[in-house]
């Protein structure tokens, strides 16, 4: 689908957003910001109020900005066409999420299940998170588009949620109520009827279902003491490089109370300032597009065989 081939493009953001300011934003409708400074700030500014088209706009220069939206509705081009099982397997699961009373029946067949489980995992999960954790690291330590430098800050922040997760109340049924309400709740908003609607999304639309399912994941990871706004509201930025049109700010913040930092590079446009890494990988996803359909389908393979290795 259209959100995981472009997930590429938002891994750059994503990691530059783990953030908060205390400096200046510029005027949010602005693209790039006034400084490298002021651009992440901004951009946090506007994570914070959902609003990810203008996360979009603001992120990338106007013409490359022009092109993401032009390109939005081409990313399907190569995916299978929607089958009947696959729209009746929609339907299912959005009538289940959303009809008469869904958090109340939802709630009632897990509560047996979670029980169970509780009795069963509530002793392995220590050490099935420990796992998980190993293979993050080895697929961090494997990944050749990841500097030395982004392995680190990836497996500190691992080593900061692998702790939270071995103590999150999982189980807690209380918890699991509200859970189940957000869900809902943020399912009804979406209001996704069938994935041929899902596909055929164009950009505006796009963006207002993921500041829906933002907004709903943010509630869910606070109900088990992850709190994106902490985070978000605790980084500091400090310049330490701008030179040539180049700059990289350090990003101090923290995560669950652990202090952690990242690096971002910054580069600068018609005199404003965007992120470096995003840029490259909006272009790359942008020629890789246009590339003819033999050469874009050896390029998926070989991308396929190193994510693979």
């Amino acid at each position: 689908m259209r959100f995981s081939s472009l997930r590429q493009l938002l891994l750059p953001l994503c990691v530059a957003l783990v953030l908060a300011a205390c400096h200046r934003a510029d005027d949010r409708a602005q693209p790039g910001g006034s400084s490298p400074e002021a651009a992440v700030q901004t951009s946090i500014d506007l994570l914070k109020a959902g609003d990810f088209n203008g996360l979009w706009k603001h992120a990338l220069p106007p013409a490359d900005y022009a092109t993401v939206r032009a390109d939005w509705s081409r990313h399907e081009a190569n995916q299978p066409p929607v089958t009947p099982g696959d729209r009746a397997r929609f339907k299912a699961k959005m009538q289940a999420l959303t009809g008469p009373d869904a958090s109340t029946r939802l709630y009632a067949e897990l509560q047996p299940k979670l029980a169970t489980m509780k009795q069963k995992y509530q002793d392995q999960l220590p050490v099935l998170i420990s796992i998980g954790e190993a293979l993050a690291k080895r697929g961090v330590a494997g990944n050749k588009d990841l500097t030395g430098t982004q392995k680190d800050q990836l497996n500190g922040i691992l080593d900061v949620l692998t702790p939270w997760a071995k103590q999150a109340p999982w189980f807690d049924q209380g918890r699991a109520k509200q859970a189940i309400g957000v869900i809902v709740a943020t399912a009804r908003k979406l209001d996704l009827r069938s994935p041929d609607q899902l596909r055929a999304m164009d950009f505006d639309a796009a963006m207002k279902e993921y500041s829906l399912g933002f907004a709903g994941a943010r509630q869910l990871l606070a109900l088990y003491g992850l709190s994106v706004d902490d985070a978000l509201n605790s980084v500091k930025l400090t310049l330490i490089g701008n030179a040539h049109g180049h700059a990289i700010v350090k990003i101090d913040y923290r995560l669950l109370g652990k202090p952690l930092s990242t690096e971002s590079k910054l580069i600068e446009q018609d005199g404003r300032w965007y992120s470096e890494d995003m840029l490259d990988n909006v272009r790359q996803s942008h020629r890789q597009l246009n590339l003819p359909a033999t050469n874009a389908s050896a390029a998926v393979a070989a991308n396929a065989a190193v994510a693979k290795d």
